[in-house]
């Protein structure tokens, strides 16, 4: 019998599909909204796999809306009490069920500054998506497996057609009309692929994921993947950051999962896994940069653009936790010490 982890990720082409096809209407009136506010700057509330959906916003919005994004720290809001100052800023905030306290206070004080206030959430009258002035529905359905897949897609489809309809662009538009075929193509070759490596990987003890720019995101979220669903110790790291230390960790056969899809963030690729190749690392590359030939593990359609291409790129990272944890015989929908809501203060 399939798993509920293996249906849903299995469902995100047409969730992003359905997503695109109904609610553009919503995110040019929402877009409508913030040119007449003109904010400064942005911020973005959100924790667990909603946090790497706000670290694409930062990039996102940053380089399209040349907006300065910044994440909020919720903490301030509720354990010290002492909100920063927002009333010129986009607030933002980001839940699969809209039940994040910590998240909801930041956009309660931050509306009553003035600040204009954004909810993004696959939950309709979630407390979230009640306390914000515009609510964004990720419209994914029931969601029942703990890890998240195809709300974190949303998420960061959503925030593509925010940013689409900030600018007005219309081959960004264009951009995401073809992204659910280029998921479907990605699911369906990534698949085999991932599959076997997890069975060839089943006894790894730790390993590293790395990736920058747009795609910094898309390594802590691989990272959480493999850590929520298999219990291995792990970390995601940018790869300017990766190569300032850490990259000591690295030994003989250390699994280093790369996502490097075409363009301005993959630029220092060929010097890092030159210096992965030297240290005998496992390298497995998830990208479309047809020069690497056989080094790539995963490759991604070729017509992904690299302000897109967190979407696809995820789903190697999803597909590779389902099986490996499938491999180590681990309870894949319910994995142990963990629930599909987690509620802070």
């Amino acid at each position: 019998m399939t798993t509920l982890l293996a249906q849903e990720i299995a469902q995100q082409p047409e969730v992003l599909r359905n997503l695109l096809t109904t609610r553009f209407d919503l995110a040019r009136e929402i877009a409508g909204a913030i040119r007449a506010f003109a904010p400064e700057f942005v911020v973005i509330a959100a924790r667990g796999t909603s946090d790497n959906a706000a670290r694409y916003g930062q990039y996102a919005l940053g380089i399209h809306a040349r907006l300065p994004v910044a994440l909020a720290a919720p903490s301030l809001h509720t354990l010290y009490g002492t909100p920063p100052r927002m009333g010129r800023a986009l607030v933002i905030g980001i839940s699969q069920s809209g039940m994040a306290a910590d998240v909801s206070q930041v956009l309660r004080d931050a509306r009553a500054q003035g600040a204009l206030t954004v909810a993004i959430t696959n939950r309709p009258g979630s407390t979230l998506a009640e306390t914000a002035q515009y609510h964004f529905p990720l419209d994914a359905g029931e969601e029942l497996s703990v890890a998240a897949t195809k709300t974190y897609t949303a998420q960061l489809t959503a925030i593509a057609m925010l940013v689409t309809a900030i600018t007005g662009d219309a081959a960004l538009e264009a951009d995401l009309h073809a992204l659910p075929d280029q998921v479907a193509q990605t699911l369906a070759s990534a698949e085999p692929i991932v599959s076997e490596w997890a069975q060839r990987l089943r006894d790894m003890t730790s390993f590293v994921t790395v990736g920058r720019g747009y795609n910094y995101c898309t390594a802590i979220e691989v990272c959480l993947k493999v850590q929520e669903l298999c219990g291995i110790i792990g970390q995601g790291y940018s790869e300017a950051d990766f190569l300032h230390g850490p990259i000591a960790v690295v030994r003989e056969h250390f699994p280093v999962i790369v996502i490097a899809p075409q363009g301005k963030g993959s630029a220092q690729l060929p010097g890092l896994l030159t210096r992965l190749h030297e240290r005998k690392a496992l390298a497995l590359v998830i990208t479309n940069d047809q020069a690497l030939g056989d080094q790539t593990w995963v490759r991604l359609p070729q017509a992904t653009p690299e302000w897109l291409s967190p979407i696809p790129g995820i789903l190697p990272g999803q597909l590779f936790g389902l099986h490996l944890a499938l491999a180590r015989n681990l309870p894949v929908d319910k994995p142990s010490g963990l629930s599909k809501v987690t509620v802070t203060l």
